[in-house]
């Protein structure tokens, strides 16, 4: 009889200690895993800087070879243009303008006491572009037009007095290669190399008799600064 009365009262007291209880806590599942990748889609403005070198010869037209020589110095510009990114393909267009001080002289080989030089002191590209990217790093190519501004002076090489001058503005093609590296969010910094290559040009200078046919290749190498509008991070899960 004690049993069973010790029975009844344990089993009352068992949903008092079972209220008692706190409930159990309910943990929320973690997120999954997000990996953020860079986004190269979007307009961009930034600026660059470097040297570069023109190999000019120059040809008396009926007569022969003057010489050649290389205008060498620096440049500094900006470019703006706009990328739009599919999968890790990367296309895009840009339009670049850049001061320069490029120049270079040789003594004639047609007439010795004349000293010919050629400066470059601006050049522009539009061009298109084609890429490939790993997430925040981008390499790509790009070709298109160009356009420089160039001045020849032919100077006593007795004297250094200026025998004519000419100024022009050609067009031709332009080439070329880069390497960038978006580093912070919308901030991207690279290299780049252009070659620039322009049709034989018939020249003429007031005071002087004939023609020079001068023939003109531009090598640079530049390094850019840019800044993307819009934001540079997708999220991929």
């Amino acid at each position: 009889m004690l049993v069973t009365a010790s029975l009844v009262a344990l089993s009352a007291a068992a949903p008092a200690v079972a209220a008692d209880l706190a409930a159990r806590p309910y943990t929320k599942a973690p997120p999954p895993m997000v990996a953020a990748i860079y986004d190269w889609s979007g307009f961009y403005i930034g600026i660059n800087g470097g040297g570069g070198s023109a190999h000019t010869t120059w040809d008396f037209v009926g007569t022969g070879s003057e010489g050649s020589h290389n205008a060498t110095g620096g440049t500094v510009g900006g470019q703006i243009g706009y990328r739009w990114q599919t999968g890790q393909w990367v296309f895009g267009v840009e339009g670049q303008g850049n001061w320069a001080d490029f120049s270079g002289d040789n003594v004639s080989a047609v007439f010795p006491g004349d000293r010919n030089r050629t400066k470059i002191d601006a050049f522009g590209l539009i061009t298109g572009q084609v890429g490939y990217a790993w997430n925040n790093v981008l390499a790509y190519v790009k070709g298109g037009a160009a356009v420089v501004s160039d001045k020849y002076d032919v100077f006593s090489t007795a004297t250094g007095a200026s025998l004519g001058s000419t100024s022009q503005t050609r067009w031709g093609g332009t080439v070329g290669a880069g390497l960038e590296v978006g580093f912070a969010p919308n901030w991207s910094v690279g290299v780049e190399y252009n070659h620039i290559f322009l049709a034989d040009k018939d020249v003429t200078f007031t005071g002087l008799v004939g023609t020079d046919r001068i023939r003109q290749d531009v090598d640079m190498g530049l390094v850019r600064l840019n800044y993307k509008f819009g934001g540079p991070l997708i999220a991929k899960y």
